[in-house]
């Protein structure tokens, strides 16, 4: 029987000079053993929803972590940080929002056991004793960012009528709303009042 050279190719390997890549080598597989890990890494592609509220290119993820050696991998646990921008939802203001996610994540060992009863998609494997934390912390940010992004939770909006927000607007503001069935009875009303009265020419009887 043929082999399937999809199974036994091996998985491609990992930049070290990527700011997203750590080598848990000097874990040595030996359980109980732990390193931190904390870096500034910048984002070479944008976050989030453009125009509501993302993570811009070019800006920083801050990434405080603890890398520990388990029988069955490298669990990462710690948090990712770093500062959206977008609009808000409510008055279309721009606004700024810290976010801050918390992270845990089980890398397999190679020819473990987790490694052999599970896909990669459910969880991520070392390869070459390295891991590449870029795919679970994009995912954790960009869950983690509002689907309803707000300058203040308690912001008013603008006013449905003149577009200004409420805000800005005196105690009382409001609009004179006419009934539509007498709207064209105003406006020729507003006509007539607008016009000047004609004069007379004919001899009074």
């Amino acid at each position: 029987m043929s082999e399937n050279p999809a199974q036994n190719a091996r998985p491609a390997q990992l930049d070290d000079k990527s700011p997203w890549v750590v080598d848990t080598r000097e874990l040595g597989r030996h359980a109980g053993l732990s390193r931190e890990v904390r870096r500034s890494v910048p984002l070479e592609a944008a976050l989030g929803v453009p125009d509501v509220i993302s993570l811009e290119a070019g800006s920083t993820l801050e990434l405080d972590l603890l890398l520990e050696s388990v029988v069955e991998g490298v669990l990462v646990s710690g948090t990712a940080s770093a500062t959206a921008t977008g609009t808000c939802s409510r008055c279309l203001d721009p606004l700024t929002e810290e976010v801050e996610v918390d992270l845990t994540e089980l890398f397999a060992y190679p020819g473990s056991a987790t490694e052999e009863t599970t896909d990669e998609d459910e969880i991520p494997r070392l390869i070459d004793d390295r891991i590449d934390l870029e795919p679970i912390v994009r995912d954790a940010v960009v869950l983690a960012l509002p689907l309803v992004p707000l300058c203040e939770e308690d912001c008013a909006g603008l006013c449905t009528e003149c577009g200004v927000k409420w805000a800005d607007l005196e105690p009382g503001h409001g609009h004179e709303k006419i009934d539509p069935r007498w709207a064209a009875l105003v406006e020729r009303f507003d006509e007539n009042a607008g016009e000047k009265p004609a004069h007379g020419s004919g001899e009074q009887a």
